[in-house]
């Protein structure tokens, strides 16, 4: 039997556990807090190894801008026929704009024509389809060959100096131009036009390193290949540059009169 002080002590006890928030119990026995020790952490399991195919695709190989060329100019070398041109330039991956671009934009036209068009680069629409000039400026330029007799469907060839579409369509690198130049070099060496017509200042520096367009429009150059072509070629206003100013289409078919005249002579 409990004596009464020792039930009153023992009341006071919890009353004051109670009071410290001490307010359940965790053992039928008392236990030494002093004696405890921390648990031991869990080990870290090991690091697991990459995939080998993840580690190939976080670390791509990139070439350099000479050995793109270089790559570039060896393709094109090694093709014959129009054909097996088409096929290398879709199957280059040297030049950094394929990898936005939703498609390769070649050609368009009959290859062997005796008139190759030549301008910057892809667009939005050119982009989308595949194939160069086929937006409001290509629509425009369709007017401008038919004027002097001339289409894509029988008897001219168009390009670009670019075949794939930069960012925003912004104007081409001149990393970019040098990448794909030798393609262009070879399509004029295989389809041997009589005459080229350059339309803008982008493909007139890329082609002839000639800059300002007001200037060398309408005047008759020399387009000389790596392999030594030697094709007469006229810059003339690029279609887009048209739109823009329409005012300009009078000097614009002063010089598709000066084509039609050199192409009828030869």
């Amino acid at each position: 039997m409990v004596e009464p002080s020792e039930e009153n002590a023992a009341r006071a006890l919890l009353r004051w556990y109670a009071d410290m928030g001490v307010d359940e119990s965790v053992s039928a026995s008392p236990s030494d807090f002093y004696s405890w020790r921390p648990a031991p952490l869990p080990e870290k399991p090991p690091a697991q190894p990459k995939p080998r195919e993840q580690a190939q695709a976080a670390d791509p190989v990139e070439i350099s801008t000479d050995e793109a060329i270089a790559a570039a100019e060896r393709l094109a070398a090694a093709c014959d026929t129009f054909e097996a041109l088409n096929a290398a330039v879709r199957a280059f991956d040297g030049c950094p704009l394929k990898g936005g671009a939703k498609n390769t934009v070649f050609t368009d036209g009959v290859p062997g024509s005796d008139l190759l068009v030549i301008g910057e680069a892809p667009g939005r629409d050119e982009d989308r389809l595949g194939k160069p000039f086929v937006g409001r400026a290509g629509q425009l330029l369709d007017k401008m060959l038919a004027a002097i007799g001339r289409s894509r469907d029988t008897n001219t060839l168009i390009s670009n100096v670019i075949y794939w579409r930069p960012p925003a369509n912004r104007t081409p690198t001149a990393v970019e131009t040098a990448v794909c130049r030798p393609f262009v070099d070879r399509l004029i060496e295989i389809t041997a036009p009589k005459a080229v017509m350059i339309a803008g200042g982008a493909p007139l520096q890329a082609l002839l390193g000639v800059t300002g367009i007001m200037r060398a429009r309408g005047v008759w150059r020399e387009l000389e290949t790596a392999g030594g072509l030697k094709v007469p070629a006229l810059p003339v206003f690029h279609p887009a540059f048209l739109l823009r100013q329409p005012g300009s289409k009078r000097l614009a078919w002063a010089d598709l009169q000066n084509l039609e005249r050199r192409l009828k002579e030869h």
